[in-house]
């Protein structure tokens, strides 16, 4: 196999948003007195926002309507203010830094607005490394369905046998594999005990396998 694109995700890939999401979500259960589960939650991870409710779920467990507009107003801040914290997840910069000197070209592939990715990726000082960012903003159908990287791949010319998706949840596996595309597995704290037996390749981290090496195994 001839690789010429990585495909990155990016929320839980090249920074770990998921924990954070997680997190602030079961901040706000818990002065409920209720538990998000992660089998629940687990649904949402890498697909459109809109496919799980978690003040739905909430009112669900009580019984009763909660005040969703200051639910979510709190909920928001909060998982701002956690992400901001987070650092570049190990191995994705030397990856970035590696690409090029192999003949690679870096795009993203992600199931967030634009705007969201973009302003991170700036934030981080990595929005410049990549050649081509596709987002659920822009394409109509978010992870598991493979528009987004069908869209990485006609937008660069490259055909799916040689670009290779770096993913941390089921549903950007799954996209992956539809799209034909090979997709190696790199799970965050959130989801690395859910199912991601579907991606032909498992890390632990970026780091663990330096791109190089990942190159030759292709190779």
């Amino acid at each position: 196999m001839s690789v010429e694109l990585l495909i990155f995700d990016f929320d839980g890939l090249i920074i770990d948003t998921e924990t954070p999401d997680l997190e602030s979500w079961r901040e706000i259960f818990a002065e409920f007195g209720c538990d998000l589960p992660l089998d629940v939650w687990a649904h949402c991870i890498g697909a459109a926002p809109n496919v799980f409710d978690p003040c739905a779920y909430l009112e669900k467990l009580l019984g009763r309507p909660v005040d969703r507009d200051q639910i979510l107003a709190r909920r928001r801040r909060r998982y701002y203010d956690l992400v901001e914290r987070q650092p570049v997840l190990p191995g994705v910069s030397q990856y970035l830094e590696d690409a090029p000197r192999l003949g690679l070209r870096c795009t993203v592939a992600s199931s967030a607005p634009r705007a969201w990715v973009a302003g991170h990726l700036e934030r981080l000082n990595l929005l410049d490394q990549f050649c081509c960012i596709k987002c659920s903003d822009e394409i109509p159908m978010a992870k598991p369905h493979p528009a987004l990287f069908l869209a990485v791949l006609e937008a660069t010319g490259v055909p799916a046998s040689r670009a290779v998706a770096l993913e941390d949840s089921p549903n950007g596996i799954a996209a992956a594999g539809a799209a034909g595309i090979f997709c190696v597995a790199v799970p965050n704290p959130v989801t690395a005990s859910l199912g991601l037996d579907g991606a032909d390749l498992l890390v632990n981290s970026l780091e663990e396998v330096p791109l190089a090496e990942l190159v030759t195994r292709l190779g």
